[in-house]
């Protein structure tokens, strides 16, 4: 029988099988595996860490970690408009023409993306194919794991989805090829929704280990696919029992955390509001999310590197809120003076204008000067690495606190770049309360949608989430309010969907799910909010004056060029993957 070989990441890479054969050409190869050796519980259990492994770590050494993640900074944050790339222009430049929408097809950030996908799912099928064989497995564990695969293995060809469309090549579980030929002629959410099912039917109510999807997981994963592939009813049917009867993998019922702080801390993290979060460690300090190792604010900052993935200036202005305490829903704010601009000489890189009223929310997800961070206290200048690049603003969610970092839940990646132990949440209750209200207005539910709405508006207005000087008084002119029955949004639909994409994008700040977002909901809609975003960000950012519009058309990043070639033609000549129309 021919062997599989595996690289076990980390927890396996010190597994070393001895001679299973007479002579010296029977050895098998030290620092791999064999599929005899991996056909038991044991093995099984090994290929699974392996899979969860590749969500979470550098998956495919022979590409950089930046994209090889389902945290899409630059496809969702960058490319949709929340962040600028950030840093010098000549540092990471290829990032320079995503965030220009000049994106070529040979971009080697398109292709990590593309790598990591292929990756997951070769690792998920390596283990799917043990479990038939390990017949010291009781029942109910090899259930959870062919559930735990099939949930891991639909979340990565869900993000393939997102990122390239779902016209790509889905490779079977029974697949045994390391370098599978398959056509990308389908549409693959077919396969995908069937991993997803079979993760339901197979996951317990809850887990032993708070990192491994539960049956709520893949109820919550199945409902965001089902909206992207806009069946709403279904998906509405689907969350309104997540949101009333869900609980995490550790067995907590859903809710929203009253501090927001609390889904971004590695000291409190895995609570309630988390459905399925990427586990990171500083262990061996070389595992602390390695993709997100450039974002943090340079030189005396947390983290001390890169300067990457600042938030944009239209970004910042959206958390404008009017006399009412609502947000601007016909972008308004775009016609308004700064709430921030670049300081003068002698001043800080940042100056605010603190008359103008924002949601209290754009200071808990951007960084701005002269408004603590975290627990680090004021900005310094030399945190913003290039304000003539980048802007004046840095990212911050997912910065870990100085708390963090003295209980030791920083990390190193590569010895030289900074991670953290913070989990990312990947499936939230924020997204699926959301996700619902969108539902909910698409299904003519205006009042219903409203007030799914309003617990998320609720939640930021709380006053453990007001961001204060150290003398106590409030950071900025915060001001935030619920929308009332009177307004036109519980009763014309229009309305009620651009307050609930207003919201998707207010409590989803650089998360990396705005241009995803925009993309869904169609690609004129993409076209019109992508173009008024960059004639904004271009009278403070001059660089974005030679920005291309992306067309209505490409709600999809091109298939890598590379791999195109690599795959080659079949047998009758065609070739097994075809650039999508728009790139073409």
């Amino acid at each position: 029988m021919k062997k599989i070989y595996c690289y076990l990441t980390a927890l396996c890479s010190v597994f070393v099988l001895g001679s299973c054969g007479e002579s010296f050409l029977a050895k098998d190869a030290q620092g791999v595996i064999s599929q005899e050796a991996l056909q038991n519980a044991t093995g099984v259990n090994l290929l699974t860490i392996d899979a969860y492994a590749g969500l979470s770590t550098w998956a495919n050494t022979n590409y950089d970690p930046y994209q090889q993640t389902p945290f899409n900074w630059v496809f969702g944050g960058i490319y949709g408009g929340d962040a600028n790339k950030g840093s010098d222009p000549g540092d990471q430049s290829v990032v320079n023409e995503i965030e220009l929408y000049n994106t070529l097809t040979t971009n080697n950030y398109v292709e990590q993306k593309w790598a990591w996908v292929y990756t997951v799912s070769h690792r998920v099928n390596l283990a799917l194919q043990m479990i038939p064989m390990a017949k010291d497995m009781d029942e109910a564990t090899r259930k959870s794991r062919e559930g735990e695969l099939r949930f891991i293995k639909a979340l990565a060809y869900f993000e393939g989805i997102r990122v390239f469309g779902p016209y790509i090549p889905y490779v079977p579980g029974d697949n045994t090829e390391n370098d599978p030929k398959i056509h990308n002629d389908k549409d693959i959410y077919e396969n995908v929704v069937a991993d997803i099912d079979a993760a339901i039917s197979l996951l317990p109510n809850t887990q032993t280990d708070v990192g491994r999807p539960n049956v709520w997981a893949a109820k919550a994963l199945k409902a965001k696919i089902l909206v992207y592939q806009q069946k709403y009813a279904e998906a509405e049917t689907l969350l309104a029992d997540i949101i009333a009867h869900g609980v995490t993998s550790n067995g907590l019922k859903y809710g929203l955390e009253d501090n927001l702080n609390n889904n971004f801390d590695a000291l409190t993290e895995n609570g309630k509001e988390s459905i399925f979060a990427l586990q990171f460690s500083n262990a061996a300090q070389d595992t602390g999310n390695a993709a997100w190792c450039l974002n943090y604010p340079h030189n005396s900052g947390p983290g001390g590197c890169c300067g990457f993935y600042q938030p944009s200036y239209e970004l910042v202005n959206s958390f404008q809120v009017d006399k009412d305490g609502l947000p601007y829903l016909n972008g308004e704010y775009r016609k308004l003076p700064s709430v921030s601009k670049r300081g003068g000489v002698g001043e800080a890189v940042g100056v605010n204008d603190n008359t103008i009223a924002v949601d209290p929310r754009l200071d808990f997800a951007v960084g701005r000067f002269g408004i603590p961070y975290k627990d680090w206290g004021l900005p310094a200048n030399d945190w913003v690495r290039n304000p003539v690049n980048g802007g004046i603003f840095m990212p911050k969610k997912h910065v870990f606190s100085k708390a963090e970092d003295r209980a030791g839940m920083k990390a190193i990646f590569n010895g030289w770049a900074p991670g953290s132990a913070m989990n990312i949440e990947y499936l939230s209750v924020r997204d699926m309360i959301l996700l619902y209200a969108e539902c909910l207005a698409q299904d003519g539910k205006m009042a219903q949608a409203m007030e799914q709405v309003n617990k998320i508006r609720q939640r930021a207005g709380l006053e453990v989430n007001i961001v204060r000087m150290p003398d106590g008084s409030p950071a900025a002119n915060y001001k935030i309010s619920l929308y009332p029955s009177t307004h036109p949004a519980f009763t014309d639909k229009e309305t009620c969907l651009k307050a609930v994409r207003m919201e998707r994008k207010l409590e989803l700040a650089m998360e990396g799910e705005r241009w995803f977002d925009l993309a869904r909901w169609g690609g004129d809609y993409m076209e019109k909010e992508l173009r008024e975003y960059v004639n904004y960000e271009k009278q403070y950012i001059p660089k974005f004056a030679s920005a291309s519009p992306l067309p209505a058309a490409k709600t999809m990043l091109p298939i890598p060029e590379n791999q195109i070639q690599m795959e080659g033609n079949d047998e009758k000549g065609t070739p097994w993957l075809i650039q999508a129309k728009p790139w073409q």
